[in-house]
């Protein structure tokens, strides 16, 4: 029986994409973890690392994340209309998180902290909605689990010096990347395609 999708579905599910559908959602889910695990290492390792600093490393994520994000909304033609929308939707919200982050007027690192997030926690709770039925779900909601975890004790803990913000936010980029890379090449294995797919 193939599968259906209501125009409400928030899922992204890789039986009704064309390969060419899968392998640009693979592309992007691999571009954003590589650069998840770029960004978090050059956090790791950058020599006095000032709150300037933090917020254009960070800004650039959220940034290029984003745009990705209304790319896959846009170009993903056969995903549910909710799973575009949702992705349209978060990539905005990314994209002037990371403009924000960037900028950040007052040089302030509780606002840094307070912008990283609710970012993270966005893009977490869109992570685990938009998990893919297939072989990559596990990875997605690990993905998903992870930002939202991240956000939490970024938002909630007393983020009282640089060094605090560079530990947890370079770490838990590190773990989304990774997490990332392996869901992309997961992603649309082991699917059985509808007749409209196939």
């Amino acid at each position: 029986m193939p599968s259906t999708v209501t125009t409400y579905d928030l899922s992204l599910d890789s039986r009704t994409l064309n390969e060419s559908e899968i392998s640009g959602v693979r592309l992007a889910i691999a571009g954003t973890g590589l650069l998840a695990l770029v960004v978090g290492i050059l956090i790791l390792v950058w020599p006095d690392t000032t709150v300037a600093i933090l917020g254009v490393l960070f800004g650039l994520y959220f940034l290029i994340s984003g745009i990705v994000h209304v790319a896959r909304g846009l170009l993903t033609k056969g995903a549910a209309g909710g799973s575009r929308v949702l992705n349209i939707l978060l990539g905005v919200l990314l994209i002037v998180g990371g403009i924000v982050a960037i900028r950040n007027p007052l040089d302030s690192l509780a606002v840094l902290g307070m912008l990283i997030g609710i970012s993270w926690i966005v893009e977490g709770v869109a992570g685990l909605v938009e998990t893919a039925p297939d072989s990559s779900r596990w990875f997605g909601t690990l993905f998903g689990a992870i930002a939202v975890v991240a956000g939490v004790v970024v938002l909630f803990s007393p983020v009282e010096s640089v060094t605090i913000l560079v530990v947890i936010g370079g770490v838990f980029l590190v773990l989304s990347g990774i997490v990332q890379l392996v869901q992309a090449f997961m992603f649309g294995r082991g699917r059985r395609a509808t007749p409209d797919t196939a």
